[in-house]
């Protein structure tokens, strides 16, 4: 699975998607129903039972897979222009650092990444990008390039 793949290296091998055991009442509303496999404990566990960066990686993770996979399957497509809002917050440095990294991979790959956050960190890491400043007359916009 892409996205476990995607995953797995932000989370430093730590943790791996997979689909749960099928839900065995079916009265209940289905979904993807996936489980998070963690290296630490070698056991399997809720999605939510994710700390709030870890939900943010796992959240990239499927997004980035789901990409990857109808390029993959989709005849041809390409989905040049990835969009991600927010989240970076929750993570540490070092989980921050590894998520920059992987979007500064499909960057380098040809994909056009945008990325909205107000961390500086990101700010720092982001070469080209367009700055929207909240004033008493409306916003401003000014794309700036480093």
């Amino acid at each position: 699975m892409s996205a476990s793949q995607r995953l797995l290296r932000m989370s430093k091998q730590r943790y791996a998607l997979r689909r749960a055991a099928l839900n065995t009442d079916q009265r209940k509303a289905g979904g993807l129903q996936l489980e998070i496999t963690d290296t630490h404990t070698g056991r399997a566990r809720a999605v939510s039972s994710l700390s709030g960066g870890e939900g943010f990686q796992a959240s990239l993770a499927l997004a980035l897979g789901l990409s990857d996979v109808v390029q993959r399957h989709a005849g041809g497509i390409r989905l040049d222009t990835v969009f991600i809002d927010e989240g970076f917050g929750s993570l540490d440095p070092e989980a921050l650092d590894l998520a920059l990294r992987t979007l500064e991979d499909l960057n380098q790959g040809g994909r056009l990444v945008g990325l909205i956050s107000h961390l500086e960190e990101v700010k720092a890491r982001i070469p080209a990008r367009l700055e929207v400043t909240p004033g008493p007359g409306g916003s401003h916009a000014r794309f700036r390039v480093s």
